[in-house]
């Protein structure tokens, strides 16, 4: 009893802490493959086999509801630290692979993800990618601003060098 209410208590906290949370099924995997999932999400995510009951009570005491109906069957739970999209990612492209990995849902940024979200969710760029192009686009902006402010400077130029011109003509 005393070990069941440690394992709560510890899966209450994983799902308090995490930025995320992906469940999947893992039925007929070996072990092999599980130690390859987790080698492929470890940078960003644990993975932990779960026992169905305990995840629902810690889920709730957590203030997720949304898993209560997919706690069915053999249940594994990726706990996202790190990067949601290539967690996400890396379970799409392991689950292609592997077809006996299912998504079941998840859990991000405070809302319930059906398993067809968490697939949109690993659809998205890495936020190294978007961050890549939000500082191009800012480049880009600083320089249209900068020919913009340097522009009126240049065209006075040329008229003061076209009216020297003109004035030394006339001479």
């Amino acid at each position: 009893m005393a070990n069941k209410e440690a394992t709560v208590a510890e899966l209450t906290e994983n799902f308090r802490s995490s930025n995320a949370v992906v469940l999947t099924e893992y039925r007929g995997l070996t072990v092999a493959q599980l130690k390859q999932l987790r080698k492929s999400i470890s940078e960003h995510a644990t993975y932990a086999v779960v026992k169905n009951t305990l995840t629902k009570i810690a889920a709730n005491e957590a203030g997720i509801t949304s898993f209560d109906d997919d706690l069915v069957g053999p249940s594994a739970i990726a706990f996202v630290h790190g990067d949601t999209v290539a967690v996400a990612k890396a379970l799409r492209d392991f689950a292609k692979a592997n077809p006996l990995l299912v998504v079941k849902g998840g859990y991000f940024d405070g809302a319930p993800l059906t398993a067809a979200e968490v697939g949109k969710l690993a659809d998205l760029e890495s936020r190294e990618v978007l961050l890549a192009k939000l500082a191009g686009a800012f480049k880009a902006s600083l320089f249209g601003a900068a020919y913009m402010f340097n522009a009126p400077l240049a065209q006075a130029v040329r008229t003061v060098d076209a009216l020297r011109a003109k004035q030394e003509t006339a001479a």
